[in-house]
């Protein structure tokens, strides 16, 4: 098999009107332009089906745009409100099952749409083993659709968009702009992150995949699994030009550690034998417990935690990448540290010093 069969072959569909209505009015009124999507649809491999659905008499000169990018116009009868724009929606999800079907090389649908109405759409692709990749601008697209797709890509967030800085004028303006009618709490919410947050979440990420693979983690592995968390989740917005510098800054951190691969430039990624101070935690677990002891005290596992907080207030289980606290403590148990037994009386653990 040569390099070119193994590249995903993708079949990008836009939605035209949530596009260029939610560029226009989410982003400063700026203008549509195809170009970022197909230059980060180009970076996941070939595009060889562009079909954009509308009503072409109210969008002239994106038609020329569209045309000049190679995509396939489908032109929508002209009807009124809300009635043109399903028709264009259900033309475009029968389409898009349609050449699932007849087109079995296609590897990855992209669905440029922030609208919740494509959510049945997204599933009934994956379950036709279709990969989907959702695009849509961000204070436009309902938060039932990312989470339905394998990865979901802010329009404003790509490569090579521009957002117009917001003046005053229109921030007076929109201050008294009339609601939308899609409800508030179906706006997909604003994403923020910051390092610290990933951190705990490749640690968590490598940890469950060390213990359900059972061998080597690879780089490009952990990414398709922290997609798969979080469709949105790109290390763009942290500063990072490239997923392997976020890694390589976690290593400097001491949260993860890279070794040579199987396949080079994809590196082995685990967690350090002392990530982030695993070997202090325990030690500072079985001191509290030795001091509750001491006070003739039962150390329960319920509000032990908060024990531990209070000598050391940046304490997080999660940051040595355990799913709970619960956890935390049988690694201690299984480190010889400590004893858990269950005491039916407190219905509770109840913890001792080894």
């Amino acid at each position: 098999m040569t390099a070119f069969d193994e590249e995903e072959r993708i079949a990008l569909f836009l939605d035209y009107e949530n596009l260029a209505i939610g560029a226009r009015d989410q982003l400063g009124g700026m203008q549509f332009d195809l170009k970022p999507i197909a230059h980060a649809m180009a970076e996941r491999g070939r595009v060889v089906v562009r079909r954009a659905y509308a009503d072409w008499t109210a969008f002239d000169e994106d038609r020329r745009m569209l045309t000049r990018n190679h995509v396939e116009l489908i032109e929508m009868p002209q009807r009124m409100g809300s009635v043109r724009k399903n028709a264009a929606d259900i033309k475009m999800a029968v389409d898009a099952v349609e050449l699932a079907f007849e087109r079995a090389y296609v590897t990855t649908f992209v669905i440029c749409s922030g609208d919740s109405d494509f959510t049945p759409l997204v599933h009934k692709l994956r379950e036709l083993n279709k990969k989907v990749i959702g695009v849509g601008v961000k204070e436009s697209t309902s938060s039932l659709l990312p989470p339905a797709c394998d990865e979901f890509l802010f329009y404003e967030d790509l490569e090579g968009v521009e957002v117009p800085e917001p003046t005053a004028r229109k921030s007076s303006r929109s201050r008294t702009k009339p609601k939308r009618d899609k409800p508030t709490s179906e706006a997909a919410p604003s994403v923020s992150r910051n390092v610290d947050d990933v951190a705990v979440l490749v640690a968590q990420t490598v940890s469950g995949l060390t213990r359900s693979a059972g061998g080597e983690v690879s780089a490009s592995g952990l990414k398709r699994a922290l997609l798969r968390k979080d469709p949105t989740f790109n290390e763009g917005e942290l500063g990072f030009r490239a997923f392997g510098e976020l890694l390589r800054h976690l290593e400097e951190r001491n949260t993860i550690e890279l070794s040579e691969g199987p396949a080079k430039g994809d590196p082995a990624v685990s967690l350090p034998s002392d990530a982030g101070g695993e070997t202090e935690a325990f030690e500072l677990l079985r001191n509290v417990i030795v001091s509750l002891e001491d006070k003739g005290t039962d150390p329960a596992l319920a509000g032990l935690k908060t024990q531990m907080r209070k000598i050391r207030p940046d304490f997080s289980e999660k940051r040595l990448g355990y799913r709970g606290f619960l956890h935390f403590v049988r690694a201690a148990e299984s480190r010889g540290l400590v004893t858990l037994t269950w005491d039916d009386d407190s219905e509770s653990y109840i913890l001792s010093a080894s």
